[in-house]
């Protein structure tokens, strides 16, 4: 065999070698069927005819497409290589940047590795906000708060974020319709033990001086056994951070469905009520089945995040318990002063509606409102609405006291007279 024919087998045979990891890692075949096209490549007269990938489509093991996004997916893994970590697949991307499952090498465990696409590499910004986001995350420890475990960047200017690997689904890809997403209504009590779970991340966060300022149904995970993950601190921020603060003053951070009033204004201080704000809204799509506003444009939608009432969550879904549009309404009240006075009182309340009991400081805050109104509706009676004075005699308030009066004397004069008999 000559060397060229040595360097083609080493290759074919690399490259089947990650073609069997990735199709077991992806779950598209069996160990034992992987091993039974093996044996036949083996038995081949020619292994370097027909490739692993060919061979599990031949036997019906994976069809055409999975094997060509396979190819493809190993092609990308070639293109980003990063020290220490090797890539198994794309579980998704967004605008900013790629998150792939990925295995860490030195402790060969799986994890998820979110790659910043070569061309905001080059864009100071986006590197700084890519590596705050790693900060923040490992500023936090929570069972349902997506671990950081490393950040760090290739020889070829790739730079990354190591963080655990959660397998689930996003709230938004679960409600989504199908083909798309599962098309799934959630339950009351099943949106109720997600919020619970996410408010305490929160409740987490923000005893630690960070505010998450984009919680939303794609930044929450759900895996099949129920437990949520808050994920996604890209655009976390220190709430002492004066610094960061004043550089996007008046700048819209958040995402135009769930963001809060005080993000749309550009506020400076913006602080925990904000997300309760974003938790609020996400709420009451789980409940629904959709976002508190809608519009054409994401401009249109924030305008009526700070100008439209909200119709009650319990006007859209008439099944829902009293208590969620309290609770739901005082989260998103536009006055962030009125709303929670801590994510602790709103986890409070949550947990007392998964109880079957009534929110305790929503509830405290509607009576609130309601004796106000009250008070602010009260008007005092004018006895003399005519300067004459002619008419204050025939006011039935006037006729009233003089009759009440005249009783009372009436009264008095019989004793009178009861006592002199006597």
């Amino acid at each position: 065999m000559s060397n060229s024919d040595s360097r083609a087998l080493g290759l074919s045979t690399t490259l089947d070698t990650e073609v069997g990891k990735l199709v077991l890692d992806l779950g598209l075949a069996t160990r034992t069927e992987i091993e039974f096209c093996r044996e036949h490549q083996k038995q081949a007269s020619d292994p370097n005819q027909r490739s692993l990938a060919d061979l599990l489509v031949e036997h019906n093991f994976i069809t055409v497409n999975q094997a060509k996004r396979i190819r493809s997916q190993l092609d990308e893994r070639r293109k980003t290589q990063l020290p220490g970590y090797e890539l198994l697949g794309l579980l998704g991307k967004g605008a900013m940047a790629k998150v792939y499952k990925a295995r860490q090498v030195s402790l060969d465990r799986i994890v998820a590795v979110k790659v910043l696409p070569r061309r905001m590499s080059d864009n100071p910004e986006f590197v700084e906000r890519f590596y705050k986001e790693g900060k923040a995350a490992a500023r936090l420890s929570h069972n349902n708060i997506v671990q950081a475990i490393d950040v760090g960047s290739s020889p070829d200017g790739y730079h990354f974020f190591v963080m655990e690997y959660v397998e689930g689904k996003t709230l938004y890809d679960l409600m989504q319709a199908p083909p798309q997403g599962d098309g799934k209504r959630f339950t009351e009590p099943e949106a109720l033990d997600i919020m619970i779970q996410i408010c305490d991340a929160l409740a987490h966060a923000h005893h630690r001086g960070l505010v998450h300022r984009d919680v939303k149904p794609k930044n929450i995970l759900l895996t099949p056994q129920g437990v949520g993950k808050l994920t996604d601190l890209g655009l976390a921020r220190a709430m002492d951070d004066k610094a960061a603060a004043e550089s996007e003053a008046g700048k819209a951070y958040g995402t135009p469905y769930y963001i809060s009033p005080e993000q749309i204004r550009g506020e400076v201080d913006i602080d925990f009520r904000a997300d309760i704000y974003s938790l609020g809204a996400t709420f009451y799509h789980l409940v629904t089945g959709r976002p508190p506003f809608d519009g054409e444009t994401p401009s249109a939608v924030m305008h009526k995040h700070l100008k439209q009432p909200l119709i009650p969550p319990d006007h859209l879904n008439t099944s829902l318990s009293a208590g969620i549009g309290e609770v739901i309404e005082m989260a998103m009240h536009k006055k962030r002063d009125e709303r929670y006075a801590s994510t602790t009182d709103l986890l409070e309340d949550l947990k007392a509606l998964r109880r079957g009991e009534p929110p305790i400081h929503a509830r405290q805050q509607v009576d609130l409102e309601s004796i106000a109104k009250i008070e602010e509706g009260a008007q005092t009676v004018d006895l003399d609405p005519h300067p004459s004075g002619s008419a204050i005699w025939t006011h039935p308030v006037v006729i009233t006291l003089l009759g009440a009066s005249g009783l009372q004397l009436l009264i008095i004069v019989i004793m009178l007279v009861i006592m002199v008999a006597g």
